[in-house]
């Protein structure tokens, strides 16, 4: 480390934009602060950026300014990958806007649209999309049929498929006319296509579907096909969602097939 051992931590967390430097002082002597889980009240603290981990009042702070957090709501007819080798329209025209290297977080398949991340973090990707993290991810699904809550309650007391049982953590019936009926899903379950085949499953087959939440990101009013550049509140909880859990093995590379709803041919 340079600068005599490291950065004085209020430089840190000003030069992260979490506030001025006078502003960053308080937070340290008010005790707000903690570096790699521990308090740190005293102004005089330096750390290594690089290496340690920072948190204001329990929120993670990013400070690699390298790491780039892309939210993308994805168009249905698009594959869930930067490169399809069979020629489909892919990922690679939304990341190239940007100039890092990005790539997605997990998948969403070609028929259902929604909120993507796409990023250059890997660790960050891989808590976010494996199934054992837990993160919730929230779909709306336009069913054919007349849904009731008899309906709504199976789906959050549990259903067998094929591949075992499975539950919503939670489901609502938002809208029920004209034939069809608009069911909000909320699960964290990684398996292939569950979505669809749960809703298949009480009797209702999707017609539409779109992912509204990841985690603590929501869609909001993102038109389909656009990105934007996370904000520096939804990038302070999904690295503090990453650091649940700092044992995890890290993912080969950030693309992976976990996910609510998976590629497939």
């Amino acid at each position: 480390m340079s600068e005599a051992e490291g950065i004085r931590l209020q430089k840190v967390l000003a030069n992260a934009g979490v506030a001025s430097r006078r502003v960053s002082e308080q937070l340290i002597v008010e005790g707000r602060v903690r570096v790699n889980g521990v308090i740190v009240s005293e102004l005089g603290a330096r750390i290594d950026p690089e290496n340690d981990l920072v948190d204001v009042d329990g929120t993670a702070v990013q400070l690699d300014a390298t790491k780039r957090y892309v939210m993308l709501n994805k168009p249905t007819g698009v594959v869930s990958t930067m490169k399809d080798e069979r020629g489909r329209a892919d990922l690679r025209r939304f990341a190239e806007e940007w100039e890092e290297r990005l790539y997605n977080v997990g998948r969403l398949d070609a028929d259902t649209s929604g909120l993507l991340v796409l990023t250059n973090d890997g660790e960050l990707a891989h808590v976010l999309a494996h199934p054992r993290f837990g993160v919730t991810k929230v779909y709306i699904a336009k069913v054919e049929g007349r849904v009731t809550a008899q309906t709504i309650a199976r789906l959050t007391r549990g259903i067998e498929l094929d591949d075992g049982p499975i539950a919503a953590d939670r489901a609502r019936l938002l809208d029920a006319s004209s034939g069809s009926s608009l069911v909000e899903l909320t699960l964290h379950s990684g398996r292939n296509r569950i979505v669809r085949r749960m809703l298949a499953e009480v009797g209702h087959p999707v017609a539409e579907l779109v992912r509204r939440q990841f985690g603590p990101l929501h869609l909001g009013t993102l038109p389909v096909g656009r990105t934007r550049e996370l904000t520096k509140v939804e990038r302070g909880a999904l690295l503090t969602l990453s650091r649940r859990e700092p044992d995890a093995p890290p993912a080969e590379g950030v693309e992976t097939p976990e996910s609510e709803e998976q590629e497939t041919s």
